[in-house]
């Protein structure tokens, strides 16, 4: 029932703001699981919510080809890097600097409307900036094909900087692009990792459910809400992961 809920309530999280992956991360650890293990069952298990994002969010993903197709090929190869730095690397390498992404990504988004007006953000629908949005989502790809804790903070404020649209239709994409991420990760982890696949088993029906009724909810936000609370919970994420 512990794991039920964290997945649904996680799911949720996830198409709201992001950072829902955390919630089931520490619930894995508190029931016994090793944090290798713990770490590769919880990014398998997110897939589902996923999907469940993205079929809530249809409406908002269209009109965005060409947005997809590019940032989805960048997403592919970063978390298949991710994934492997995960399998070939200690793990306090990269876990060092977790926390300082997750802070300076909700900081940067909390700042973004400023930040836009002093780089001068045009309108809606012009053209995204491109030649820094490709190798931000990239980057971020990685971050997720390695641990993947709030990967949807993180996408989020690098779509709310680089490419011009609303809020609400960029975490639309923030949604598929994670997907695209999990999807890999699900593929090497399969193979290559000590997944277990019966938490996966409970925890994954419930992550679809959430990811879907969450996505519901984000889209009827103010989108000065819906930015606030992935801020809010990104710095709680990176608060918790400096601590722990």
């Amino acid at each position: 029932m512990f794991l039920l809920l964290a997945g649904l309530v996680a799911g949720g999280v996830n198409a709201v703001a992001g950072g829902g992956s955390l919630l089931v991360f520490p619930a894995l650890l508190a029931v016994g699981f090793p944090p290798l293990a713990a770490n590769v069952t919880n990014s398998v298990a997110q897939w589902p919510g996923y999907v469940g994002m993205v079929a809530g969010n249809r409406t908002e993903l269209r009109g965005q080809r060409r947005r997809i197709v590019l940032t989805s090929i960048v997403a592919v190869v970063g978390s298949a890097v991710g994934c492997v730095l995960l399998l070939t690397l200690p793990g306090a390498v990269f876990d060092a600097v977790v926390p300082i992404l997750v802070l300076l990504a909700s900081v940067l988004l909390g700042l973004s409307p400023w930040i836009k007006r002093w780089i001068g953000a045009p309108e809606a629908g012009s053209p995204d900036r491109t030649a820094v949005l490709l190798p931000a989502v990239f980057l971020a790809a990685v971050y997720g094909g390695y641990f993947g804790g709030a990967l949807g903070v993180i996408l989020v404020a690098t779509l709310s900087l680089c490419a011009h649209d609303t809020l609400v239709r960029l975490n639309a994409l923030k949604g598929l692009l994670s997907l695209v991420i999990a999807s890999v990760t699900v593929a090497v982890f399969a193979f290559g990792a000590p997944v277990n696949w019966l938490a996966v088993a409970l925890l994954a029906p419930t992550t679809l459910v959430g990811g879907f009724l969450g996505a519901r909810v984000a889209r009827r936000l103010p989108e000065d809400v819906l930015r606030w609370s992935v801020v809010v919970l990104g710095i709680a994420v990176g608060i918790y992961l400096l601590v722990t």
